[in-house]
């Protein structure tokens, strides 16, 4: 996803424009794709009086929220949730946004994963430069169209925001794991900060305006409104509890999401920016890397301690700027990646681009880094918008992963 082309100048101007602090002209991508290994094993966690599996072996239920029936979750936030995962993909103001969700149990038997063709991730010029043989083509842990389960719920909504130079997916396992959990997640390609904008700024094609703060409004409008394509979402979705998650760029925006709609928590991810309190915001958790290139750590500490309580911090040991995204595990049937496919074709702005590729085989596993933020952001995700109070603690986060680098908080 970032390719070949010329000019010096322009790995700087990417890279500056990744590092930078603000929500509408941000950091950076990024995406690992493949679900926490632990996650296989789908066990059952502990719940309160209604929680037990009974004897069919499916999941008991708990209650979450005013008065909210949920499934029982896994004790151990890393691993995934009793749903599979339905997806959708609408438009909304032009630009396309997926909707993964909770479905009903047993729905997904018998159906196909949805596949993603990273090649529509770029400017309109080169989508047919890369043949399928190459492609580094992106399977989802979820199926398309399936009902919701609207046993339970009603369910929060998290929103995702992607970073610079990235797209809707970029962090695919975490939105299907989120989902699996029993959260209604939505990602959009944001105008002006997508892959396909920013190549666009040395190919032959049109860029997009971008304005990440009203962009994420329209997707909550969107989503909470429940109609159109989205109408199944009706009735199913809590709209007075909202979490806004994001990656470098759309970590700055996360950070600035606090008086937003139903918003009650922000998990911002290699960005630095503080966050201040909100009309309904309750918690922030702030994950950086310690060895990002893009984004300096030190970056995302202060942004932490300038931030109001409650607040977290977790630092990943080893971890680039991509350690929040599948974009570093995304190879083709040869084991190239995304940025040695893009140069091999000659995508236009591949070489700028691949200033953000910040991924190397000396840095802590995907796998580990995977579990670790889906461990830090389920955790919160769950306590603030589940009202969950006998899953994992959070602070145990260092004995529990050794690669994790510290942990703070202040409540």
């Amino acid at each position: 996803m970032k390719k070949r082309v010329v000019l010096a100048s322009l790995p700087l101007f990417f890279l500056t424009l990744a590092a930078c602090g603000s929500a509408d002209a941000g950091d950076d991508t990024s995406s690992e794709s493949s679900p926490t290994s632990e996650s296989e094993t789908g066990e059952t966690g502990e719940t309160g009086e209604t929680g037990e599996t009974g004897e069919t072996g499916e999941p008991g239920e708990v209650m979450g929220c005013d008065q909210t029936t949920l499934l029982e979750r896994p004790t151990d936030p890393a691993a995934p949730g009793p749903w599979p995962v339905g997806v959708t993909t609408t438009q909304v103001d032009g630009f396309n946004v997926e909707v993964w969700y909770p479905a009903e149990l047993g729905s997904e038997v018998g159906g196909s994963p949805k596949v993603y063709d990273i090649r529509d991730q770029l400017p309109p010029s080169q989508q047919g430069v890369i043949p399928d043989a190459d492609n580094p083509w992106q399977e989802c842990d979820c199926v398309d169209g399936l009902p919701i389960d609207a046993a339970h719920g009603p369910y929060p909504l998290v929103v995702f925001v992607h970073g610079t130079a990235a797209w809707r997916t970029q962090s695919l396992s975490q939105m299907t794991h989120w989902a699996s959990r029993g959260f209604i997640v939505a990602a959009a390609d944001y105008n002006g900060l997508k892959l396909a904008h920013l190549l666009s700024l040395l190919c032959p094609d049109d860029g997009g305006t971008q304005n990440l703060s009203a962009d994420t409004d329209a997707v909550i409008a969107a989503v909470t409104g429940a109609s159109g394509d989205l109408a199944f979402l009706s009735g199913h979705i809590d709209a007075t509890r909202v979490g806004v998650a994001g990656h470098s760029a759309g970590g700055s925006q996360a950070a600035q999401a606090q008086n937003k709609a139903g918003v009650r928590v922000v998990i911002p991810m290699a960005s630095g920016t503080a966050v201040q309190a909100g009309s309904a915001l309750e918690s922030s958790l702030h994950m950086g890397a310690d060895a990002d290139a893009v984004v300096a750590y030190s970056s995302t500490v202060t942004a932490y301690e300038d931030s109001v309580p409650a607040k977290r911090l977790v630092g990943i040991a080893n971890g680039g700027h991509l350690a929040f995204s599948d974009i570093c595990s995304m190879k083709n049937a040869d084991g190239q990646n995304i940025l040695e496919i893009a140069n091999e074709y000659g995508i236009c702005g591949a070489s700028a681009a691949g200033a953000l590729f910040d991924c190397s085989d000396t840095y802590v596993s995907d796998d580990i880094s995977r579990e670790i933020v889906n461990y830090a952001t389920t955790s919160v995700l769950e306590e603030i918008l589940h009202c969950r109070d006998d899953g994992a603690d959070i602070s145990a986060i260092e004995s529990v992963y050794p690669d994790v680098a510290e942990y703070q908080q202040d409540l």
